[in-house]
């Protein structure tokens, strides 16, 4: 089953599926790993995403493996390791999900702001509505009878 974390107000609409910062993260901390002027801070958050994965996916060397595969490979066996993170659970593992927002919003801090890179958005506006699984906690206030 797809999970879609999904905010709408009348100042626009912001999604985005935990699988896919997941995913996101890998390739954005592989990326930032391999370079020499990553920062001590992106690399540590890497190699902790990765452990908590691999933890997950325990006795699954194929999909351990997938964790530790460069940038390119990633996006090559993207689909693969989509199915392996959501049979594992990982997509609703509060832990996985903050560090990889964490990675986002070290490698992409703009699109991290602007909701793209993160499932906690904030939103101006009224909320038109709210669908999806719940994986975490929504917290909504300022609510007026109008």
């Amino acid at each position: 089953m797809k999970q879609l974390f999904f905010l709408a107000s009348n100042y626009g609409v912001s999604t985005m599926e935990p699988i896919s910062l997941i995913i996101a993260a890998l390739v954005a901390g592989a990326t930032a790993a391999a370079k020499d002027t990553a920062e001590k801070t992106v690399k540590d958050a890497y190699e902790g995403l990765k452990t908590l994965i691999k933890r997950k996916f325990e006795g699954d060397s194929l999909a351990q493996g997938l964790v530790d595969a460069k940038p390119e490979e990633i996006k090559q066996v993207e689909g693969l390791l989509k199915d392996k993170i959501s049979k594992a659970g990982i997509d609703r593992d509060e832990e996985v999900l903050k560090v990889a927002e964490e990675i986002m919003k070290q490698e992409d801090p703009d699109g991290f702001q602007d909701g793209k890179d993160n499932i906690n958005v904030k939103v101006g506006g009224d909320v038109i509505g709210v669908a999806g699984k719940s994986i975490g906690t929504v917290n909504v206030g300022g609510v007026h009878k109008g």
